[in-house]
């Protein structure tokens, strides 16, 4: 048999914890690029998006971000226009609540957008999960 030569397998991959997104930079749109507000996803790595010019757009994830980035509903993306189909967009970049509300501040998106705060803290939102247990009705039994 031949001596393994690799550094492992799937679970070391999944193993990295890199988060390099704790304090970036603001990165703002160039010619050729737009904001846009994520309406709802679609699967296969594509969502439908409301740009701010006024234009739903069908975006694709691209594949640096694809497995490393989740985008959401409701998320602030930064898509790259393509020049061949003007209802078809790239999502080159998610911007965080934090930096959301910063674009905000700067007037590069407006002021009248909600902001998903849920999927920073990692909560649904969702109320009524817990369960109640009636004790006294169990002790008549």
């Amino acid at each position: 048999m031949p001596k393994n030569k690799g550094k492992g397998g799937k679970n070391r991959r999944r193993g990295k914890n890199d988060n390099d997104d704790d304090k970036r930079e603001l990165i703002f749109k160039e010619d050729g690029q737009e904001y846009a507000q994520v309406n709802r996803m679609l699967g296969n790595g594509r969502c439908e998006s409301k740009c701010f010019d006024g234009t739903t757009r069908l975006c694709h994830i691209r594949g640096k971000l694809r497995k490393k980035v989740w985008v959401n509903a409701q998320d602030i993306v930064l898509v790259g226009l393509r020049d061949y189909q003007d209802d078809k967009a790239d999502i080159i970049l998610k911007y965080s609540p934090d930096e959301a509300r910063n674009l905000m501040k700067y007037g590069e998106i407006p002021d009248t957008t909600t902001i998903n705060e849920n999927a920073a803290e990692g909560e649904d939102g969702e109320e009524g999960d817990d369960v109640v247990f009636d004790f006294e009705a169990i002790d008549e039994i």
